[in-house]
């Protein structure tokens, strides 16, 4: 019997509110299977379990605010399968260890593709082998609650395609989407947000919505404000401020411990420019790019060239990160900032990674990021180009040990080949951690980072 406990989600957390489970008692659930949503003071995240089993006591009730390490359920393992020991805790993305031979050997052996992740192994052995998939296209079926192992895949050599899960989840049920200030009001008005109609983009229930579905008077426009609706735009003020105070207080700890250094360079993006508008030219809308994703693209390949920026400082020394999964700095609507990662970048084509950008950016923003993307980043971007910032030199989000930094595309006078001429410039920047690095490796970081977008064919 293994614990489901609260998980660290960043060093800045030190408990956090059980706000939903998404999973009953005797439920099957799978190692990444979102099981709970946790509200933080700086956003609310699906929180995924981290064993295969089903699902058994749950502990804690919905609206309580429990400690790091606070057991919240009891997972029942599955039958036959060995208990795991160590300590218990979020999935982390590692690369698999070669599974041992079966005996006796299966008519199809499973196979798991070099260089997965092992927390996507979701099936104990004796079931189907999971299809290889990419990033993008696993990410959406766990969103929609879509088994890989039953669909047959339509693309080459019977790979599942994101169409072919997109079907699937077609004929599922969907659970509503819901903004945090709506389920908050839902839960103090005694709302059933099962029977609730969104009238949000894409059907999101929204505090509106919430309050038109309350039992009692109808309430008009016209009509004054009522105590409900002063209570949750008090929380909401409060939640923003105690989101400022966490922000404020992991940020000074990271300029009090961290001895940070800062490089800068300036980057031609001609080529890169010019490749953009020709792929966005022949591509059709939902394939076309935005310059962040050449930006961030360079920026994970450089990390993998680059690996002793690509990790953690942890116990006095560095941890070198298993994958690069890029974390990007997204800033909420209601003030403060996250950064989830966007898993794998460096494996990502432009186009999955455009998507996958854009899915981050609204899950960030409508309170709907998984734990994984909160506890993953290896290192982190921040990008104000669309905010008319020319540079930025941001502060290092422990425990990683760097942040490249992209500021606005703009014309400047330059020159080549020994003439003067206008070209698209970049400012990228980097800092970074003195007790893992110093400037040497961060200048090659940063020089990759120019090299990778005189090429952007090869992105």
């Amino acid at each position: 019997m293994a614990e489901f406990t609260m998980p660290s989600l960043g060093a800045d957390m030190d408990e956090g509110k059980l706000q939903e489970w998404l999973v009953h008692p005797g439920q099957p659930v799978h190692r990444g299977d979102p099981v709970a949503v946790v509200e933080t003071a700086k956003s609310t995240i699906e929180v995924e379990c981290f064993e295969t089993g089903t699902m058994g006591r749950l502990l804690v009730e919905p609206g309580t605010t429990v400690p790091v390490g606070t057991p919240l359920a009891l997972i029942e393992p599955v039958a036959g399968a060995p208990e795991k020991a160590g300590k218990k805790g979020p999935p982390r993305r590692k690369p698999p260890s070669p599974p041992p031979p079966p005996s006796p050997p299966p008519a199809r052996p499973q196979q798991v593709p070099a260089g997965l992740p092992g927390s996507l192994v979701a099936h104990p052995p004796d079931e189907h082998p999971r299809p290889e998939t990419v990033p993008l296209v696993r990410r959406l079926a766990r969103e929609h609650g879509v088994d890989l192992t039953a669909l047959h895949g339509s693309g080459p050599e019977g790979r599942i395609t994101r169409a072919d899960v997109e079907r699937a989840a077609d004929t599922r049920p969907r659970r509503a989407r819901v903004t945090p200030l709506a389920r908050r009001l839902a839960g103090e008005l005694r709302v059933d947000l099962t029977a609730v109609t969104g009238t949000g983009k894409n059907g999101v229930v929204r505090a509106d919505d919430v309050r038109k579905a309350a039992p009692g008077p109808a309430v008009t426009p016209v009509s004054p404000r009522t105590a409900p609706a002063h209570k949750a735009e008090r929380a909401a003020r409060e939640r923003t401020a105690a989101m400022r105070r966490t922000i404020g207080g992991l940020m000074s700890r990271s300029k009090r411990d961290i001895p940070h250094y800062y490089l800068s360079t300036t980057v031609d993006m001609a080529a890169a420019m010019d490749w953009l508008r020709e792929h966005n030219r022949r591509s059709p809308v939902s394939e076309r790019l935005l310059p962040a994703a050449l930006l961030l693209k360079a920026a994970a390949l450089a990390a993998r060239e680059v690996p002793e920026l690509n990790g953690f400082w942890t116990e006095d020394h560095f941890t070198p990160g298993g994958a690069v999964h890029l974390g990007v700095a997204v800033a909420l609507r209601g003030g403060g900032l996250v950064a989830p990662a966007l898993h794998d970048a460096d494996t990502l084509g432009l186009t999955e990674l455009m998507a996958a950008l854009k899915d981050l950016v609204t899950r960030a923003r409508a309170g709907r990021l998984r734990g994984s993307e909160i506890s993953d980043p290896t290192i982190t971007v921040t990008n104000l180009g669309d905010q008319g910032v020319e540079s930025v030199l941001g502060v290092i989000y422990p425990p990683q040990v760097a942040l490249a930094g992209f500021g606005r595309i703009v014309d400047r006078p330059c020159a080549v080949d020994g003439l003067l001429g206008v070209r698209p410039t970049v400012t990228a920047t980097l800092s970074a951690d003195h007790r893992a690095t110093d400037g040497a490796i961060g200048a090659r970081y940063l020089t990759a980072v120019d090299r990778l977008l005189q090429r952007p064919e090869d992105l």
